[in-house]
């Protein structure tokens, strides 16, 4: 639930978003193999959201097309502030909640996902979860790339032993850090998307 407040002039203007849901952007330089991707893979990208919304009867407003076109154009993840500077360099000037809101959006609709560690989100490049198992996300120290790879039984041996002990796992992710083959000068494994 988003709070308002009287601004001046008697306009109720947003509250701030939480603090611990914001990143703020990097200084880091950002390593090149992870920077950005092809535009046929983008628009692939933003033609499947958008069918995404339309099959859910959801609307993908021009303001969460252009969230989402900022996080799909990355390899890796992307914070709000990031995604907001971007927009802001492109003409496009916004409030934190309007990103965060279309960000909500995104969430629900299952074309991004949130890389908790990181508190950045990275768009969904698997379209068949149900049918093939939860993925884990991989995520690079190096390059900062973000992969998703099938392995629900990764989730089967969580619950597993959750159950052995009378708990009941509520896991809605596992995110495993390291290097990627690019970054390791190796080929890419199987099973990686």
């Amino acid at each position: 639930m988003v709070e308002h407040s009287a601004g001046m002039h008697g306009r109720l203007q947003p509250e701030p978003p939480d603090p611990d849901r914001m990143s703020k952007p990097s200084n880091k330089t950002a390593n090149p193999h992870r920077q950005t991707v092809s535009a046929a893979r983008l628009a692939e990208a933003v033609e499947r959201a958008r069918n995404i919304f339309a099959e859910r009867n959801l609307r993908f407003t021009e303001l969460r097309e252009q969230v989402f076109s900022e996080i799909a154009a990355t390899n890796g993840s992307i914070g709000a502030y990031d995604i907001l500077d971007r927009l802001s360099d492109k003409g496009t000037r916004l409030a934190p909640i309007s990103v965060y809101r279309s960000i909500d959006a995104l969430l629900d609709a299952g074309v991004i996902h949130r890389l908790e560690s990181k508190n950045a989100y990275f768009a969904c490049r698997r379209h068949e979860h149900g049918k093939q198992g939860r993925p884990i996300f991989l995520s690079c120290e190096r390059c900062g790339s973000v992969t998703e790879a099938e392995a629900q039984g990764v989730f089967d041996l969580i619950n597993e032993v959750a159950r052995g002990q009378g708990f009941e796992a509520k896991v809605k992710f596992v995110e495993v850090s390291g290097i990627c083959a690019q970054c390791a000068g190796g080929p890419p494994r199987g099973g990686a998307s």
